[in-house]
């Protein structure tokens, strides 16, 4: 998609052009990818720190597995042949929603009656954000899909929002997606892979119940500050600020207290790649969530809304602190599941700086050409008129786009290696086991 940005003939037919393809990347990425690496994260994570078997046992637990990935294959298959609300982060139409919901409520149903069930009497903070994401996410989902289908056998429904409802609606429903999906749910990885890598306690468990009460009472309010300087009510939006600003606190103090979850084990991150990426991606957290606030602040965002800005912001967000959170957590996740080590840390070393490589030459590319449009956008000559036209703003935008493109295939290239280090390490353990009960089915040797 980045390729089809910087060289627009390569859009072939009606099906495979940007508009088409974009809702199946983010749909690929925060649903297909990021969901799958929540759901096999939050219900490893509420059994070890609760001392209970799932609620519901295998059986469930593998139906909630594949009834996920067909929603989802099937979201990302109606994409390009148009059927879509046309709704960020919200584009299934009604049928797909209706299947979404149930498969949500099936999730939250599991992770709740496992909390129930637990030995432990403490909940550990990890669960808490797991929680909070769970809940949210299904009260966003059920709100913002209202719609009314035009009948029961269309694909086609119309929402029940319509104006400025609509939109704030939308965004009240997209930043908090963000929020607690992309937030609140991969806070709750760090909350229990950094100190199981670095095999230190949290810095401070106090700090981190404070975290999750400021993060999710505050993270509700934000979603107006995407529509500043429309027909939004001008106190809405300043409200959004507001709380944007106040979201420094507790993310930062999420932040700090990753990070100094290392205190006395900082060499790790010499020898450590799986550390490393746990920890580079806490400070890509620290970094988003400093950015994002900056750009709800009116005067920056007359300049950044609507330019490549906004694009660097989310991928900082995306692919340094999600991406690099998820990886560094499945990497502990597989040996501990498979009981061995990871069939290659020498390809791990190697993925974490492709993926860093990559980062850094997307989201400084997005930020270059985000600054430079909103420039152009609002240069005006000695007689008040436009110094730039439209067209020349795109111009200037083919290098970075192809900056971009080059950043997203270095990350690709890690994304790769991953997935090779992991299904090895899967088949080596198979192969390990079919050993050893070659070698128990074998007689005993004479005397």
């Amino acid at each position: 998609m980045a390729l089809l940005l910087a060289f627009p003939q390569l859009n072939v037919g009606e099906f495979f052009t940007f508009g088409r393809l974009r809702p199946v990347h983010t749909s690929g990425v925060i649903l297909g990818f990021g969901g799958n690496a929540l759901l096999a994260t939050s219900l490893y994570v509420v059994q070890r720190t609760c001392q209970a078997r799932l609620w519901g046992g295998r059986n469930l637990a593998s139906l909630l597995f594949w009834s996920y990935q067909i929603v989802m294959v099937a979201a990302v298959i109606s994409y390009p042949l148009g059927l879509t609300q046309s709704l960020e982060y919200g584009e299934p139409e009604w049928f797909l929603d209706i299947l979404i919901t149930l498969v949500w409520l099936l999730y939250l149903a599991i992770f709740v009656g496992t909390l129930v069930n637990r030995r432990e009497p403490h909940i550990y903070v990890a669960n808490w954000f797991f929680l909070a994401f769970i809940i949210t996410v299904a009260v966003l989902h059920i709100v913002n899909n209202m719609a009314m289908p035009i009948s029961w056998t269309s694909t086609k429904s119309y929402s029940f929002y319509s104006g400025v409802q609509s939109a704030m609606i939308q965004w009240w429903y997209g930043h908090n997606m963000v929020g607690f999906w992309l937030t609140a749910g991969f806070i709750g990885m760090m909350y229990y892979f950094v100190p199981k890598q670095a095999e230190r306690p949290i810095y401070s468990y106090r700090l981190s119940i404070v975290h999750f009460w400021a993060l999710v009472f505050l993270y509700i309010w934000v979603g107006p500050h995407h529509l500043h300087f429309t027909a939004l009510p001008d106190w809405t939006q300043t409200l959004g600020a507001a709380f944007s600003i106040m979201l420094w606190i507790p993310s930062w103090g999420g932040m700090i207290n990753g990070i100094m979850t290392l205190s006395g084990a900082w060499h790790k991150l010499r020898t450590d790649p799986i550390i490393r990426f746990l920890v580079v991606a806490v400070a890509f957290y620290g970094m988003s969530t400093f950015e994002g606030p900056l750009m709800a602040l009116k005067p920056v965002n007359a300049l950044s809304h609507y330019t490549d800005w906004t694009v660097g912001h989310v991928h900082s967000g995306a692919l340094g602190w999600c991406a690099l959170m998820a990886f560094g957590s499945l990497y502990h996740l597989a040996g501990k599941l498979w009981n061995r080590p990871l069939w290659s840390m020498k390809l791990v070393e190697v993925h974490f700086w492709l993926a860093a490589i990559g980062i850094v030459l997307y989201i400084t590319a997005m930020w270059v050409s985000g600054i430079t449009q909103g420039l152009m956008w609002k240069a005006y000559d000695d007689y008040g008129f436009l110094m730039y036209s439209f067209t020349d703003s795109v111009a200037m935008l083919h290098p970075y786009y192809v900056v971009r493109a080059l950043g997203g295939i270095f990350f690709l290239a890690g994304a790769i290696l991953f997935a090779i280090n992991i299904f090895m390490t899967i088949y080596g353990a198979h192969e390990q086991k079919s050993a050893d009960k070659r070698l128990s089915a074998r007689p005993a040797p004479a005397e």
